[in-house]
């Protein structure tokens, strides 16, 4: 699908929605640096904001392509991972005054997602160049930030230009060229959330946004070996992906087309690990390995025989109980998140025992968990350092309270609908 066509919108969608993503530009080739003065021609006040690596990677080249407009420059420092909490927001929106008039970001997700949300809240455009393939949230209308300890994807802007230049992202260190691929390829897994949650919640779903995220997942698996070898080729083909996702995820307005089961518990992992202090992967490489778990989920699902057996098992005692110990400090925000969802007061399981034909079917559209293991090691990725890194415990953890971080549902909620804590041991 050509990125160009995207761009153009879909008017009287059969899905009932006109769809649009007003970006101005796109620029995805080699030597694409070299086309920012001229983009940021009509600019004149520019706040430049990216993190020390990112600045040392081609900030310092792009500060000096447009020097003459810069009004000022931020340089994120951290010690380990940038996370974009209030206090990242706040330094960047320090630095906004009455004469800017556009933002420029140097980097991947969170500069993007820090520049997409001060802009929004700001009401300015930001441009972003890109310094990795890693994520597919660069053409997105969501900023995804950490507010209150709490993983949350707020309502925003598309960029109003992406540039990425292949000689630059073709160099970004490989763990981030796996997380890109790694967040396509979980789109097998949350598309299949997307068909399910229409079964059982009646959610809306456009068809043609589903297929054309169904057909980009499948022609990036074939990018793997390529991608190994830093082929120009190969990676302007992954950012390319990355960028018709989001597109696609502008177009109905929310991450519902690259987001699910698989992304519910990359966020568990990071929240977790942020508030306990212990490691975590990447967003995607996090989201390539959860997948796989998602895909065992419905593979056990499908072992259902009689599903008429099955009963609402919540146990609020449980529950309360669980969450306090994996959430700590900001379990009274995920109380509060499925409180106000209410989900936890219906019972779904009538609903899955009504339409368990249609269920199944849409569950073994799904890859097998070993078909998503071979894509997993198709780029270069070890299943075992995933199990390693967090251990038995944790991933049972996130299959059973990883849904509570969010307010869509996924397979994670079928599962614990049926099992309870009892899918712990599944």
């Amino acid at each position: 699908m050509e990125l160009s066509e995207l761009l153009l919108g879909r008017k009287d969608c059969p899905c009932g929605m006109s769809h649009s993503c007003p970006i101005d530009y796109l620029v995805i080739e080699e030597g694409a640096l070299k086309k920012i003065p001229e983009l940021v021609a009509n600019y004149s006040s520019i706040v430049l904001a990216a993190d020390t690596n990112t600045y040392a990677v081609c900030g310092k080249q792009v500060e000096e392509l447009i020097k003459d407009k810069i009004e000022s420059v931020l340089v994120y420092e951290s010690e380990g991972v940038l996370v974009p909490n209030e206090a990242a927001i706040a330094l960047l929106t320090d630095k906004v005054t009455e004469k800017t008039d556009l933002i420029v970001g140097v980097g991947s997700g969170v500069i993007n997602d820090l520049c997409k949300q001060v802009s929004f809240a700001s009401k300015l455009p930001y441009y972003i160049v890109a310094t990795a393939p890693s994520m597919d949230g660069y053409a997105s209308k969501g900023s995804a930030l950490i507010l209150d300890g709490m993983k949350v994807t707020l309502n925003a802007d598309v960029p109003k230009a992406i540039i990425a230049d292949i000689n630059i992202i073709k160099n970004a260190p490989f763990e981030m060229i796996q997380a890109g691929y790694g967040d396509i390829i979980g789109k097998f897994s949350c598309l299949n959330d997307w068909k399910l949650s229409s079964v059982v919640n009646g959610e809306y779903i456009c068809d043609y946004v589903f297929n054309a995220t169904m057909d980009t997942t499948k022609e990036t698996v074939f990018l793997a070996d390529k991608l190994t070898e830093r082929d120009p080729h190969a990676v302007s083909a992954l950012m390319k992906a990355l960028v018709t996702v989001g597109i696609l995820m502008a177009y109905v307005g929310n991450s519902r087309p690259a987001s699910g089961s698989e992304h519910h518990m990359s966020h568990y992992f990071e929240i977790v690990g942020i508030l306990r202090g212990e490691p975590y992967f990447s967003h995607g490489i996090d989201v390539c390995y959860s997948a796989v778990e998602t895909c065992r989920i419905r593979e056990e699902l499908l072992k259902i025989e009689n599903i008429e057996e099955f009963n609402d098992c919540f146990d609020a005692d449980e529950y309360n109980a669980n969450i306090n110990r994996i959430y700590g400090s900001i379990a009274g925000e995920v109380f509060a998140l499925q409180n106000k969802m209410g989900w936890y007061d219906l019972d779904r399981v009538a609903i899955y025992k009504e339409k368990w034909a249609e269920i199944r079917k849409v569950l073994a559209e799904a890859p097998t968990s070993a078909e998503m293991l071979d894509y997993v090691k198709r780029v270069g990725l070890d299943y075992n350092d995933f199990t390693k890194l967090y251990g038995e415990e944790k991933i049972a953890d996130g299959k059973l309270y990883a849904k509570d971080l969010k307010d869509r549902y996924s397979v994670l909620w079928m599962l614990y609908e049926l099992y309870g804590a009892k899918a712990k041991s599944i």
